[in-house]
């Protein structure tokens, strides 16, 4: 354990903000989780719907630095290029 102060802030900081960004993260898996569900179930409707709020949960998790914006957009197209097989 560390013995300065500053370092001491410096641990508490981190452990404050691993706690948060796993909680970002886990909502932007879960979402993609219920996207993926009601693709396979052949849900249009419930699976658009999804779609917005999973592509808002991808790009909070870009902005907040959680995962790389190539990464982002890329499962946001793959979750596209689903729900609009699903539609088609």
């Amino acid at each position: 354990m560390a013995n300065i102060k500053s370092a001491i802030k410096r641990v508490r900081i981190n452990n404050e903000n691993r706690a948060q960004n796993q909680s970002y993260r886990a909502e932007m898996r879960t979402e993609i989780k219920r996207l993926e569900n009601f693709v396979t179930s052949n849900d249009v409707e419930n699976a658009k719907k999804s779609l917005v709020n999973a592509t808002r949960k991808i790009d909070k998790a870009v902005q907040k630095g959680l995962i790389h914006k190539n990464k982002g957009d890329r499962q946001k197209s793959r979750l596209t290029k689903k729900v609009n097989n699903l539609s088609a």
